[in-house]
């Protein structure tokens, strides 16, 4: 049984650890990354990470994944409240998607408590940080291994 986990992050994540550290924490991108990476090779699990700023971008991943990826796990950011386009993505893929946010997305502006991705997600997790992505790994193993 392969074990492929595609991780996204969507737009300005590149800037985690600098940008507004009061609401999306101090904890760079790179170190999420890093801290993804070894719950994986723990769990003997291929993880491809990808960040993208562009929405044609993230469409293409997920038009990639149907045949490489048992799961995809996305942090949309701001195209979480806009994007018809990456929902109908998540959607043609077949690829069971976990939606991820640092902040609490429902404690926010009310435009941001709006997700156009949690309908056609497996789940979602938002409001504990790096520990969000940690807890969708998991759900992602977990439904590799319930397969």
């Amino acid at each position: 049984m392969s074990k492929r986990i595609l991780v996204i992050h969507g737009p300005n994540l590149n800037l985690l650890g600098e940008r507004e550290p009061d609401i999306y924490g101090k904890v760079s991108l790179d170190k999420i990354n890093k801290m993804l990476l070894k719950i994986a090779a723990k769990e003997k699990v291929q993880l491809k990470i990808a960040q993208s700023n562009h929405e044609g971008e993230i469409v293409d991943l997920f038009g990639k994944a149907k045949t490489k990826f048992e799961v995809i796990i996305i942090n949309p950011a701001a195209y979480t409240h806009t994007s018809v386009a990456i929902r109908d993505a998540i959607v043609a893929s077949g690829v069971p998607t976990i939606e991820v946010h640092l902040s609490n997305i429902y404690s926010r502006e009310t435009f941001r408590q709006t997700s156009l991705i949690a309908p056609v997600s497996k789940g979602q997790i938002s409001g504990f940080g790096p520990l969000s992505y940690v807890l969708a790994l998991e759900a992602a193993i977990d439904i590799i291994k319930s397969r």
